[in-house]
């Protein structure tokens, strides 16, 4: 398979709404192709987002790492039109036969029959429900989502089930939704989770292309938390020498509006995400990048990343002890109580099954 890479050495700024500028070969992959300035191929001033339908008969991801929330999660996309640049899960679209930079967030993966499929997996007989997140890879509320609905007929299902779901995002659409959380909230089966990595709409435009803006991600959670959603916000990622320093009042703001938790993580480099997120850097911040770089190594034990259970969320050493201090100073002066929603399991209505059929 042939993956191109669409960077203009002489502009770097030339992808409209993109995070990422070059598209490198998959590590799986056996071929490249570089663009050839010299023989007119580039720059590219935007690439087209293409929807993919997906094939897969199951929608139920199961996960056993032992530092993560949950144990099934639900991802009604893959890839991420959202154009992180820092995004973690940018390798998973190599095993698709992408690339982790432009396909990544250009080549979206739309499963149509998710609601359905779901359907089929807990109203199968012994089902045993239990906290499902939205989502475990990528975003749940991407721009497609306007459209197509699929996290919406996913949720209706779960509200009429009263099916615990977990939801993780970046755009405030989840408002859109209102109803069937609200359905939820009332059996305890819900908490959404807002992702905010920065107050600075010039550095979230630059990081988040496509994501929805900060101060509509704090909107969102303000229409959550009036409609009686347990809500919060995460900050990922913290990334030292770039965004940390905002901590403070980012809580503060979440407070304002609502939170009832904030939790953060730091930024993970799995893979060719690496190199994507240190061009990023060049282009976007290039006097910060050797400050950000050394600070990122500072808490993987001198590498990018370190994919050990139990440190790869938090890190390790004195820039990692640092954050972990601006944390908590935060959040006392925040005043945040941290009430975690514990989602009640034990009012789920198998799929079919009529409450008049419980009597």
């Amino acid at each position: 398979m042939y993956t191109i890479c669409l960077v203009d050495s002489r502009n770097r700024n030339t992808i409209k709404g993109r995070g990422a500028t070059r598209n490198p070969a998959g590590r799986f992959e056996k071929e490249h192709v570089e663009a050839d300035y010299d023989h007119g191929v580039g720059p590219v001033s935007g690439i087209k987002t293409q929807y993919i339908d997906d094939i897969s008969q199951t929608v139920i991801s199961k996960n056993n790492s032992p530092d993560i929330g949950f144990n099934r999660s639900l991802n009604p996309y893959r890839g991420c039109e959202h154009g992180c640049s820092y995004c973690f899960a940018r390798p998973t679209h190599e095993y698709l036969g992408y690339s982790a930079g432009l396909d990544f967030e250009s080549k979206i993966v739309v499963k149509r029959r998710a609601a359905e499929l779901l359907e089929q997996e807990i109203g199968k007989p012994g089902y045993e429900p239990e906290t499902l997140a939205f989502s475990g890879v990528t975003d749940p509320y991407q721009p497609i989502e306007r459209k197509l609905e699929i996290t919406r007929k996913c949720l209706e299902l779960l509200a009429r089930c009263r099916h615990p779901v977990m939801i993780i995002t970046k755009n405030a659409l989840v408002t859109r939704d209102i109803d069937y959380l609200s359905e939820l909230a009332r059996f305890s089966a819900v908490g959404v989770n807002i992702s905010i990595t920065s107050l600075r709409l010039d550095l979230a435009r630059k990081m988040e292309p496509k994501t929805s803006a900060p101060y509509e991600r704090l909107e969102a959670l303000r229409q959550l938390r009036a409609a009686g959603i347990p809500a919060g916000v995460i900050m990922g990622p913290a990334i030292p020498g770039l965004n940390e320093i905002e901590m403070p009042e980012l809580m503060a703001a979440a407070v304002h509006a609502g939170a009832q938790w904030f939790r953060y993580s730091t930024l993970r480099l799995p893979y060719g995400v690496k190199d994507l997120f240190l061009d990023w850097l060049d282009r976007f911040e290039p006097g910060k990048r050797q400050r950000v770089e050394d600070r990122i190594r500072s808490i993987r034990g001198g590498k990018l990343n370190n994919s050990k259970f139990h440190e790869r969320f938090r890190g390790e050493g004195i820039w990692a002890d640092q954050l972990k201090s601006l944390y908590l100073l935060a959040k006392r002066k925040s005043g945040l109580k941290e009430e975690l929603p514990v989602l009640n399991v034990h009012n789920f209505i198998p799929p079919g099954l009529h409450q008049l059929d419980l009597l």
